[in-house]
């Protein structure tokens, strides 16, 4: 399978799917320690009243945030429906919002992905492709490491005949320090069977998903 995320720029990049080695878990305390010395980093008290349990806060927040780690693809796309009366169409799930953390800054982006796939045994639950995309903007994550990765999924579990993945954000990083320039949006998209051998189908996707 040709693995290769093209960008707006034309910059192709592999994506990183593969499984990584486990990573031992700091202790809530741990955590809660190293909120605490950030917040003296940026120049503030940490132990003023306002900032008092903001280290607890933190820590919770982050479990919330980064749920997508604790979450496997294959759980969420277990369950294939094949009585579908013979349907072999495209199947689009578009618009499906989200909020990922920049791997580099550790910092919002936040945008809408469009997702989909030509069926080939049947058809999955149409909420499981917004969990899906959930499930890895819940990580720290790169846009195109993103888009690679959904498709990926898709195709290892469903084996369709091709997949589209189309994503657009707008990145913090970018609007909120280095050029600051706000409302600035890049957009990924991912190719594979027969959206990717056929350019028509590309088109019919990209109509369907901007509408």
């Amino acid at each position: 399978m040709d693995a290769v995320v093209k960008t707006l720029s034309g910059r192709n990049v592999a994506p990183a799917n593969s499984p990584r080695p486990p990573v031992s878990q700091p202790s809530q305390e741990d955590a809660e320690a190293a909120v605490r010395v950030l917040l003296a980093y940026a120049g503030d008290d940490p132990d003023r009243e306002g900032l008092k349990d903001t280290p607890r806060r933190v820590a919770k927040a982050y479990r919330e945030l980064f749920a997508g780690y604790r979450e496997e693809a294959g759980a969420i796309l277990d369950r294939v429906f094949e009585e579908v009366e013979g349907y072999d169409d495209m199947v689009l799930v578009r618009d499906i919002p989200f909020a990922s953390h920049c791997e580099h800054h550790m910092v919002p982006f936040v945008g809408k992905a469009h997702v989909a796939y030509y069926p080939s045994e049947g058809v999955v639950g149409l909420s499981k492709l917004a969990r899906l995309v959930d499930m890895y903007a819940r990580r720290l994550q790169t846009q195109e490491t993103m888009t690679a990765q959904i498709a990926e999924a898709i195709e290892q579990h469903l084996k369709p005949r091709g997949t589209a993945v189309y994503i657009e954000a707008e990145h913090m990083c970018m609007s909120m320090r280095g050029v600051r320039k706000q409302g600035a949006m890049t957009i990924t998209t991912r190719f594979t069977g027969l959206f990717r051998d056929d350019p028509a189908e590309q088109v019919r996707f990209l109509s369907m998903a901007r509408t």
